[in-house]
């Protein structure tokens, strides 16, 4: 592996942050400075922290950012239940992000796995 972007978990939350972008736009316009902006950075959080954690030579900072990196991907993972509780975008994209930051979850637990 050269570098991050190599990565499968890195990938797949780099196209989750464009589909955020995408269900989100159609939110309430009241929610923009609401859960709509802290989707958006614990979106971007994601593969920033993932990146981040491969720039540092793998070991415990690695570990550190993965770490973060799935803390904000459980952070997301909250507010696409809340969106899907309050109706803010049809069921069925709500119900595909969470599948998507379920198996990011997923992925990030098994990497961190492999650090320590």
């Amino acid at each position: 592996m050269q570098s991050h972007q190599d990565l499968i978990v890195w990938k797949k939350s780099m196209e989750h942050v464009t589909n955020i972008y995408m269900v989100t736009r159609d939110y309430p316009k009241e929610e923009f400075f609401g859960i709509v902006s802290q989707m958006r950075r614990a979106a971007v959080s994601i593969p920033s922290n993932i990146a981040e954690g491969y720039g540092r030579l793998y070991g415990k900072e690695t570990a550190k950012f993965l770490s973060n990196a799935r803390g904000s991907a459980s952070e997301l993972e909250t507010q696409i239940i809340i969106s899907r509780n309050l109706g803010f975008a049809a069921d069925d994209k709500l119900v595909e992000l969470q599948n998507q930051i379920v198996e990011i979850l997923r992925m990030l637990s098994a990497l961190i796995k492999t650090l320590m």
